[in-house]
């Protein structure tokens, strides 16, 4: 496999070979940080909300789906904090003109840190073998000893920094570490200044009758505002949550690493009311629901971890993020929080609305806490094909390109072909196509190769081809390859759909939930 950063590059380029993602509005030199989803990233993208939402509505059945408009009353947020609050402290190289956010700089060079600590246990591990006891290494090692007090430091002072939203001591910081561009290697910044990220626009017929509304940044407060809506509606009863998938829109001003950081995103959110005091017990509950939910893909437990947050929302009394191994490192794919009953309890104040349930049990009413799981559908997407992208190479010598997709959200889930265009074996393909296209998403192809259209289909990311040949015509047999054993076998035309319904269904990783 490539080293980190070309492989990064590869997906890249396979995405848009291959009609995953394209850089919006090309032909006019593109959009930074904006893309298109190509016909086989919008089968992937489809594939990946209904795997989230079919976990959420159908394995719980107290929990529920919304879709609440983009444009809203723009005291909404106001009420949620995003028009005083919603900012990113952001930095400048004066050499490279290049802008930074200064708490990533901070983070990055953090991480750094932790490397040089975990290339010293190794050093470790390695000289004492058997005989090596981690815990004490850690303890005694002068040299690991000096990197932990190193990176406490470091990391006390940037966390009281953000907290305190000091943005003197966080540039003092970043000039400390010798922190430079990772561009120029230029270390002449700027000052630490705030950035607000909400996209703002005009609604009305008339410039004197407009009022100034915004693009929502977050699909959340959709939720928040119907509460009580689909409580009443709905004759919910707390504990119980509402889904949602939706665009969101910020004005990153740094937006880079592909569709990792975009300016307009769509968001998978669950928000989940809880009576007070119960709302850390169920914040551990969802961090693990949700661990288990990533880790059913099948990419490798070793791939995820939990980051607990060092600076807490103004409105969290917990919060954690789930990351994923990317090629660029872990980074967060979803986050869960314990928002305690800010959001209700402000649009309770701000709107003059009463926002309340009535607890049957309790007997008394009360504004709910609330656990919040959000996931980035395209930090999702870039995650997928990080771990599902693969170069092997093959007993002839020659080296495929093979994109292992969980089967439930393979863009195609066969490709069907016949040996050669002549005697019959295209009408036959054609009729397995037909009969088969109503279950699942097929391609035919007939050029080329067999081999050339394996690795196309490869690429592709398809778990099953199927060969029509001669023999067919006598036995009404195919031949079916894996995908990822490329082991061939011969099945009768009439057992298909029940093979590749088996393996591709969607119900084969709820199962594992």
């Amino acid at each position: 496999m490539a080293e980190p950063e070309n492989l990064f590059k590869k997906i890249i380029a396979h995405c848009k070979e291959y009609g995953f993602i394209f850089p919006s509005s090309e032909i006019y030199d593109g959009l930074g940080a904006v893309y298109d989803y190509g016909q086989n990233g919008i089968e992937l993208k489809n594939n990946l909300k209904e795997y989230w939402w079919k976990s959420m509505t159908l394995l719980h059945d107290n929990i529920v789906g919304l879709d609440s408009a983009i444009f809203m009353h723009p005291t909404v947020w106001k009420a949620s904090g995003h028009v005083d609050a919603f900012n990113d402290p952001l930095i400048d190289n004066r050499d490279s003109k290049k802008r930074y956010r200064a708490d990533v700089l901070m983070e990055e060079y953090l991480e750094k840190q932790k490397e040089k600590i975990e290339k010293e246990v190794e050093k470790g591990r390695k000289r004492f073998g058997d005989e090596f006891d981690e815990a004490e290494y850690r303890a005694t090692n002068q040299r690991v000893l000096r990197y932990q007090e190193h990176y406490d430091d470091i990391h006390a002072r940037m966390v009281a920094a953000l907290t305190d939203e000091d943005w003197t001591a966080l540039r003092d910081l970043i000039i400390e570490c010798e922190i430079a561009d990772p561009i120029s290697g230029s270390r002449n910044w700027t000052d630490v200044r705030q950035f607000n990220l909400m996209f703002a626009t005009e609604m009305g017929s008339t410039a004197d009758g407009a009022m100034k509304v915004y693009l929502r940044p977050e699909t959340a407060q959709g939720i928040f505002v119907n509460f009580l809506n689909v409580q009443k509606s709905g004759r919910m009863k707390v504990p119980f949550g509402i889904a949602q998938i939706g665009k969101a829109f910020r004005n990153e001003i740094v937006a880079r690493q592909f569709i990792f950081r975009m300016r307009e995103f769509e968001q998978m959110e669950m928000q989940f009311f809880v009576a007070p005091g119960t709302e850390l017990e169920w914040f551990e509950e969802w961090k693990k629901i949700r661990l288990k939910w990533h880790q059913a893909l099948g990419f490798g437990e070793d791939k995820y971890r939990y980051h607990d947050h060092d600076k807490l929302a103004h409105y969290a009394n917990a919060a954690t993020d789930i990351e994923f191994e990317m090629p660029f490192g872990f980074k967060e794919v979803e986050g869960i929080h314990s928002r305690t009953d800010f959001d209700l309890k402000q649009h309770e104040e701000h709107s003059g609305k009463r926002l309340r349930y009535y607890d049957p049990e309790r007997k008394e009413s009360y504004i709910p806490y609330i656990i919040e799981t959000s996931i980035g559908v395209d930090r999702m997407i870039l995650s997928i094909l990080s771990g599902s992208y693969k170069e092997e190479k093959l007993e002839n010598g020659e080296t495929r390109v093979v994109l292992k997709f969980p089967p439930a959200l393979a863009p195609v889930k066969v490709a069907v072909f016949p040996l050669v265009r002549k005697d019959g074996l295209p009408e036959i393909a054609e009729k397995i196509i037909e009969d088969l296209k109503y279950d699942f998403p097929c391609q035919y192809d007939d050029k080329d190769s067999i081999g050339k259209r394996y690795r196309r289909q490869d690429a592709l990311g398809t778990p099953f081809c199927v060969t029509v040949d001669h023999d067919t015509l006598e036995d009404q047999s195919v031949t079916i390859r894996n995908r990822d054993t490329m082991e061939q076998r011969r099945v009768p035309i009439n057992e298909l759909k029940n093979i590749i319904g088996d393996a591709v269904s969607i119900t084969n990783l709820l199962k594992k939930l």
